[in-house]
């Protein structure tokens, strides 16, 4: 006979869920989280049980809602040398040369036009993959694949447009100097 989920009654786990989470995270922000997300997708729709065993459903629904983050996890790009934000947000720890270089490649994709900008921004600097930066823009994957073939381009060619001698040294002021 099959009944459904309580979602009052499911409340009641909570502490235990938080123990599960806790012993496969093993950091209380990750279990928080784990648990918030298994609460989320229970609650999302009705849930029609067999038997009186509403513990064992949420630890079925928490461990699996943990593989999912896990693969998810293991299906993004790593990088080697640290956190890429850190990087970013840390221009002083760096060579200057690595901050004027950073600073001009940013500079380059702020100028883009915004369809570019977003495809550029969600595949190169957060991350995303194609088919998850097509979600989150809205597009098909090929669009995305077009529209980063493009502005790949034009950032290059501000590059190399802005590191290309443009005479503004042949003033006399520069000879006076030299």
């Amino acid at each position: 006979m099959y009944r459904r989920l309580d979602p009052d009654a499911a409340a009641d786990h909570l502490d235990r869920l938080y123990r599960a989470a806790l012993a496969f995270c093993r950091s209380r922000e990750a279990a928080e989280d784990l648990v918030q997300e298994t609460y989320a997708r229970v609650l999302s729709r009705p849930r029609f049980l067999r038997g009186d065993d509403d513990l064992g459903y949420l630890l079925r629904v928490l461990r699996n809602t943990f593989v999912s983050q896990q693969r998810s996890a293991r299906a993004r790009p790593v990088y080697e040398d640290g956190h890429e934000l850190d990087r970013i947000v840390d221009p002083a720890a760096r060579d200057p040369q690595d901050v004027a270089e950073s600073r001009l490649v940013y500079g380059a994709i702020a100028a883009l036009a915004p369809d570019f900008r977003d495809a550029i921004v969600a595949v190169d600097v957060v991350g995303l993959r194609y088919r998850e930066a097509a979600r989150a823009l809205g597009v098909r994957e090929a669009t995305v694949t077009t529209r980063l073939f493009r502005a790949r381009q034009r950032v290059a060619e501000t590059l190399q447009a802005e590191s290309a001698p443009s005479g503004r040294f042949s003033t006399p002021a520069a000879s006076l100097c030299s």
